[in-house]
């Protein structure tokens, strides 16, 4: 049995300033590239309101903002409305601020999908947010107890929302007692961790995700589908921001052994994951630059800031800057030889706007698009609860969070070097086929 006692995502333990075992794990295991960015607009950042209780629950659990972050996107967490049906069972590993705001209520209203069991290193907290979703008590479990699992027939998937570190090990145990994965991002923290999830899964004949949100998102597909069809003209250039001014030195995702990084492989990651998405190719050659001031807490053991050039077989190129010092931007604009288009805000859970600009009538024009809003987290764990039923790979699969680890890496070495990395293209597909939308 794992001795380690993983934090949960977002720590859930801050929220409720108790000392448990998986802080005490937090404790111990924490123990050059000149490229212009268009200027990107400031994202619109909600402000942050405890959970919500169910009405009378005198046992609610409430999540404060995170202490000291000041820019950081928060959200607000709807109430839960739980419904016992046929949907595909999901247990959810981890129950910090991004299981609790969206992931849990995401859950609460999929089409496909249902919360059917949580696991937890903080039994009370687990206990309260179970009975707020209408669980039993024999539906929630601890890391030490997480191979109980297996006997349970409501729970088809397991939902990883763990410190990048612990994507591994519990992929490696889900598909042990035959458990499907869905895994957030990043896959993992090293290639060859990420090789070990996509070989697990396949040797016990278990599905495997990466929870690449912003691929099921309407308007990023939109984007792609304007760049297939031409409509931009040829395209040459992706330019992309993802930065927030992150707070507290003492959290997991400023700790080299849990994050396996600073921005890049947290939000820095969207950057690129949307321009392999986009373009629909890989880059071959990858330039790094990344910013570590010795005199700020926050960037002992990781960077500050990355910036970072790919280029792509079709002489496209991506430029994107990511950045735990900078006020809250998140932005991607793709430039091409007939029209551009932009999201400003991208990247976010919401609030998110769509603009294109061409000639019309001889004179620039730029036109915000509008599209309904959807909930990202609903749409791909629907997705993931529809490719279980059908045996069908996910549209993100482990190949492409193994992609997006290779690229990382060859950043990171490109930073450490001062040298163009030439990095070679996957051995196949990184993705399955795209959701039905007519499904959603």
């Amino acid at each position: 049995m794992p001795t380690n006692s993983p934090h949960d995502d977002d720590s859930d333990d801050a929220a409720l300033h108790t000392e448990t075992p998986r802080r005490r794990f937090l404790q111990r295991t924490g123990t050059g590239v000149a490229a212009a960015l268009i200027a990107g607009g400031v994202g619109t950042a909600r402000v942050a309101h405890a959970a919500q209780a169910t009405p009378g629950d005198a046992d609610a659990v409430k999540l404060p903002p995170i202490a000291d972050t000041e820019t950081e996107q928060q959200e607000e967490t709807p109430d839960p409305r739980a419904r016992t049906d046929e949907r595909v069972g999901f247990a959810v590993v981890g129950i910090g601020r991004l299981t609790m705001n969206q992931i849990l209520p995401a859950l609460a209203s999929s089409k496909y999908a249902k919360l059917a069991a949580l696991v937890s290193g903080d039994a009370d907290k687990a206990h309260k947010v179970a009975r707020q979703y209408g669980l039993s008590e024999d539906a929630v479990y601890g890391y030490d107890s997480f191979e109980r699992l297996a006997g349970n027939r409501d729970v088809q998937v397991v939902y990883i929302v763990l410190p990048n570190s612990m994507h591994r090990e519990y992929t490696e145990r889900a598909a042990k007692i035959g458990k499907h994965v869905l895994c957030e991002k990043p896959m993992a923290t090293s290639v060859a961790d990420c090789q070990r999830m996509i070989d697990a899964c396949r040797n016990a004949n278990r599905l495997l995700m990466i929870a690449y949100r912003s691929q099921y998102e309407p308007m990023d597909r939109l984007v792609a589908k304007w760049i297939k069809e031409k409509q931009l003209g040829p395209v040459t250039e992706f330019i992309a921001g993802n930065s927030q001014n992150t707070g507290d030195p003492g959290q997991w995702r400023l700790k080299r052994a849990l994050a396996g990084g600073g921005p890049l492989p947290d939000v820095g990651i969207y950057c690129i994951n949307a321009a392999r998405f986009l373009f629909d190719e890989e880059p071959t050659e990858i330039i790094g630059t990344v910013t570590q001031p010795a005199a700020d807490p926050r960037f002992r053991e990781v960077e500050q800031s990355v910036h970072f050039i790919l280029r792509f077989p079709s002489g496209a190129t991506a430029t994107c800057a990511s950045s735990y010092g900078n006020h809250e931007s998140r932005f991607f604009r793709v430039q091409g030889a007939k029209a551009w288009a932009e999201m400003n805000p991208a990247f976010a859970y919401n609030g998110l706007r769509l603009r294109k600009g061409m000639l019309v009538e001889e004179k620039n024009a730029a036109t915000e698009i509008t599209v309904d809003p959807v909930d990202q987290f609903a749409r791909e764990i629907d997705h993931m609860a529809l490719c279980v039923v059908r045996n069908r790979t996910p549209h993100t699969p482990g190949e492409e969070g193994l992609q997006d680890q290779r690229i990382i890496e060859a950043i990171y070495e490109s930073a450490r070097t001062g040298r163009v990395v030439k990095l070679s293209p996957p051995p196949g597909p990184t993705r399955g086929p795209m959701p039905d939308e007519e499904k959603f």
